[in-house]
């Protein structure tokens, strides 16, 4: 495994030891996993295409310009990027009422749009995903990822369902005996010459739509280039632009997480960005990265970017000029190969009983509550932001329950002193007004905040209040104990300089 190296710090390694890593660790395992994902991308794309209303040659072609772009300029070795369905899905009213010519226009306003969000940072705000969340992001992948093998098996006849239990056979019993060729693509070369041979009549790729046979042609999009075509496809592109990155950024920390190594997220950002304004002009639809894909991609060994790189160019290499012999594939055996995916990917550790018993509810609640939005809108942006919002209240109320305060009143009788522990913020500083007692009869008060922390203006706003009920009362109260943090924001928003801190 490669060492894990902080992206802050310079690597001294000399460059040809870094490209050699990031390129040639073992070239026959990342062309064999290359190959078995361009397989797999052949249907998908051409689905893809079908669901935004286009012709199949638009997903094809998307994904291979994406794939071999992201190979070099992608921030996630062996991650794979395509055309996908949550941004087929965001395509559909602009295809149906304005037609392909500003799909093109929208796909390349989308990269511009992923270039300025990745130089502005937006790869940072990663760490904001709770885990949580993510374990619901991976279990609600795998979910959707089953889910859309069924319709090329229900219904389908006996042979379809045999074929698919045979793919799941050799998949699960071929790395007992030998890791030499991957056992996806074994399953399908076996089931594909079991279809040929005895002439089985199943659904195959070839059945899903025509392969294009001709190279993509450079070219800029037939729209008027006028205000209103912008006014038109910016919209749209802004849509796919978020979705496109919260994707292809939550695959990469997926990624991250299942081969140990990081990646740059912000690198990554502006890469999705520069391969989707080419794809725009390649007459390609938007596209980010595909997490089954990816899956499949280390799954099978692969770890540098020349898997990625081979998937585009197998792509293209089986379409152009072996597409009599792709179209034979039976749509089983790659149902077989993404049900082996879905299975790997869903983490069964979080449904397990110790783990449900020692998880807080509210976390729980978390995952469940990203995978139940998933499932249902079949977007995993929505069920991302869905679980980031959830988990963000679920803080805000744990944080507000965690600010303390004791009152302690000295031998005179006539300094009573409120000592306050924890952060705080609007919605602590707010629970914790009500038990100062403005009507005691003291002389003197005095706020000890030397155990607290104030974190925004909410709770200076409160602080100064009560300071000035007090008053109105002829009681001087006096706040001590401010951070040197909490000091400067209080003198920053009321312009007054701190008593003692």
């Amino acid at each position: 495994m490669p060492q894990i190296r902080s992206r802050t710090t310079a690597d001294p390694r000399p460059r040809s030891a870094r490209l050699r890593e990031q390129w040639w660790q073992d070239p026959r395992t990342e062309l064999l996993a290359g190959l078995v994902v361009a397989l797999a991308l052949i249907p998908e794309a051409i689905a893809f295409s079908l669901i935004a209303g286009v012709d199949p040659k638009v997903g094809l072609y998307a994904s291979f310009s994406i794939a071999i772009i992201l190979a070099f300029a992608g921030g996630r070795p062996a991650m794979i990027s395509a055309a996908t369905g949550a941004m087929a899905l965001l395509m559909v009213p602009l295809v149906r009422e304005h037609g392909v010519e500003y799909l093109f226009a929208a796909t390349v306003v989308t990269g511009v749009l992923q270039l300025v969000l990745g130089w502005l940072g937006i790869g940072n705000l990663m760490r904001f995903v709770p885990r949580t969340v993510m374990t619901g992001f991976v279990n609600a992948l795998a979910v959707l990822i089953f889910l859309a093998q069924l319709p090329y098996v229900v219904e389908e006849g006996w042979a379809v369902w045999a074929m698919v239990a045979g793919g799941l056979a050799i998949m699960y019993a071929l790395p007992r005996i030998t890791r030499v060729v991957p056992a996806p693509l074994v399953a399908i070369v076996a089931l594909t010459a079991v279809a040929v041979a005895f002439d089985v009549r199943v659904p195959t790729v070839g059945g899903m739509g025509e392969l294009p046979d001709t190279l993509p042609v450079l070219g800029i999009p037939a729209v008027p280039l006028t205000l209103e075509t912008l006014q038109i496809v910016a919209p749209y592109a802004l849509a796919l632009a978020f979705v496109g990155l919260l994707e292809s950024l939550l695959t990469a920390q997926l990624l991250d997480d299942v081969t140990g190594t990081p990646s740059d997220k912000g690198r990554e950002s502006r890469a999705q960005g520069l391969a989707n304004v080419a794809t725009g002009f390649l007459g390609g639809m938007a596209g980010c990265a595909m997490i089954g894909q990816s899956m499949i991609n280390v799954r099978s060994g692969a770890r540098t970017r020349l898997s990625t790189l081979s998937a585009g160019v197998f792509l293209l290499v089986l379409i152009l000029l072996l597409g009599d012999l792709v179209a034979l594939i039976p749509m089983a055996a790659l149902v077989a190969v993404m049900v082996v995916v879905a299975v790997a990917t869903f983490e069964w550790s979080s449904l397990k009983l110790n783990t449900l018993r020692r998880t807080p509810k509210t976390e729980t609640l978390v995952m469940l509550v990203t995978v139940g939005v998933v499932v249902v809108t079949h977007n995993l942006a929505y069920g991302v932001i869905a679980g980031v919002l959830l988990a963000m209240v679920v803080f805000t109320r744990r944080a507000a329950h965690h600010a303390r305060m004791f009152r302690v009143l000295d031998p005179t009788g006539r300094v009573r002193s409120y000592v306050v522990m924890g952060e705080l913020f609007f919605a602590s500083a707010n629970q914790l007004v009500h038990e100062f007692d403005v009507t005691e009869a003291v002389d003197e008060v005095v706020i000890d905040l030397h155990q607290a922390e104030v974190w925004d203006s909410s709770a200076v706003v409160v602080l100064d209040g009560i300071v000035a009920r007090f008053a109105a009362r002829g009681v001087p109260a006096t706040i001590v104990g401010l951070s040197d943090h909490s000091a400067e924001l209080h003198e920053r928003l009321t312009g007054q300089l701190t008593a003692a801190h």
